[in-house]
């Protein structure tokens, strides 16, 4: 029982008698002891036992060891009243153990990962201080001469005066799992997203109100999984970091699809507005909006979604959960970046209008179509550049752009297509001229990150 943080269990001997055992921490179990077994024979428990007791107690917590107590009380026949009140006491206390139960092997990577990435762990647990403590060392939780806070100093604290200092502890030893809540609570109220781990029926409260409650899958009870946001199936930890650094990447992924498919419409909207201003024809048809919106944003924009985790994603602080998603300069890039892509549609169609060739709205067709593959190969990375990446990174977006490519040629030299898309053959050098300004937004990008690493070197 986490209150009483010990169990009894009943039992017949041989000669049909009847035996309680008695097992916990093992400050309750000397609190309930009147004699102690030393090996040669049953004596009082005196105050120099209890210290002697203690100090290997001590010993085995301080190389952490999980340790446990046990008592034993003879009985005649079963006690009417089996409360823990009238059981757990006269004990007998026959001696202690100490339990080896390292942390995983990729728990300390995880903890490491998490403070990269401005995740602070904090460990709960029931264990002797000492364990607790050795253990967060072992794991890079605490450093040497780290703070543990008990239960009972936790519980000696008012809530306003433990917000005082809940930032600084990272070790909670000897805690109830109800204490678990006032601890949620204390964290919220400073401004941190809280969350919270735990198993046992006593942990549910704090599930439920932490920003976000994890149940263990394999050993948490229904009442803890219904209350939590998340289920862990292996009760792994390193699992938590390894969820967060998926989650980050689909974030990320989510902002690159926004910036391409918004720039790109901001740049069809910037090349359908403006000409008229200039004294230049519309030069999109209907047929050419839709190709664009389809095809040319639709194939591309679907790959980025399997773009991999950029690097250093978890080297980043995290994000405020009320930021917009057009933080961090994603909505002035829309802007620029959509009315640079329309003004070299543009330029393209004050060109080839001025050279007097027929064909210039296929020109201008596919410039604006070719400067969107370009602006997405760009966007790939917020920071790293395409050549640091390498083209076949992502080989679903390049297999995308590559059959966009070959479906815009299409639309130019496939003759049955041309009457559909009002479209004509380019020449060779006309080709040239349109793969030449198509990749300006391209390069542009290019140097917008080029900047970017130079002016935030390790893009925190």
């Amino acid at each position: 029982d986490s209150d009483r943080k010990c169990m009894t269990t009943f039992h017949t001997t041989p000669d049909g008698g009847l035996i309680s055992f008695t097992k916990g921490a093992v400050e309750s179990l000397m609190d309930r002891s009147v004699h102690v077994l030393t090996g040669r024979d049953r004596t009082e428990m005196s105050e120099a036992m209890k210290q002697e007791i203690e100090r290997a107690n001590e010993k085995m917590a301080g190389d952490g060891l999980r340790t446990l107590a046990f008592g034993i009380r003879q009985w005649e026949k079963m006690p009417e009243d089996i409360t823990p009140e009238a059981v757990e006491n006269d004990l007998t206390f026959s001696g202690l153990v100490g339990l080896m139960d390292p942390p995983r092997e990729e728990a300390k990577e995880a903890v490491r990962t998490c403070k990269a990435a401005g995740i602070k762990p904090v460990m709960i647990t029931g264990d002797h201080p000492l364990t607790a403590k050795n253990i967060a060392r072992r794991l890079g939780i605490i450093e040497d001469g780290g703070r543990v806070m008990t239960g009972q100093e936790l519980e000696r604290l008012s809530l306003e005066d433990f917000e005082d200092i809940v930032e600084k502890i990272r070790v909670y030893a000897r805690v109830a799992p109800e204490q678990k809540i006032k601890i949620v609570k204390a964290l919220q109220d400073k401004g941190e997203f809280a969350a919270m781990t735990g198993d046992g029926v006593n942990d549910a409260p704090a599930l439920k109100r932490a920003d976000i409650g994890v149940a263990m899958g394999i050993t948490g009870t229904d009442v803890s999984k219904e209350s939590s946001h998340m289920i862990l199936l292996d009760d792994n930890f390193a699992t938590i970091v390894k969820a967060v650094k998926e989650g980050r990447r689909i974030f990320d992924n989510i902002r690159k699809f926004i910036k391409y498919t918004m720039t790109s419409n901001s740049g069809e909207i910037w090349t359908i507005f403006l000409p008229p201003f200039m004294g230049l024809p519309i030069p999109l048809l209907p047929i050419h909006i839709l190709w664009i919106n389809l095809v040319t944003d639709g194939l591309p924009g679907l790959a980025l979604a399997v773009e991999p985790a950029e690097k250093g994603i978890m080297d980043k602080p995290p994000r405020h959960p009320k930021e917009s998603i057009f933080a961090h300069g994603l909505g002035f890039h829309l802007f620029w970046v959509g009315l640079l892509m329309g003004s070299v549609s543009i330029f393209s169609e004050a060109w080839f209008i001025d050279d007097g060739v027929t064909h210039w709205r296929t020109m201008v067709f596919t410039v604006l179509s070719l400067s969107q593959m370009g602006h997405v190969l760009a966007i790939r990375s917020e920071s790293e550049s395409l050549f640091s990446l390498g083209l076949f990174s992502n080989k679903p977006l390049l297999g995308a752009v590559v059959l966009t490519f070959v479906l815009q040629m299409a639309t130019i030299y496939v003759p049955v297509l041309n009457p559909i898309f009002k479209t004509a053959p380019l020449t060779g050098s006309e080709l040239c001229i349109a793969l030449l300004l198509s990749s300006v937004v391209f390069f542009a990008v290019e140097i917008e990150k080029w900047w970017f690493r130079k002016k935030i070197p390790n893009n925190k």
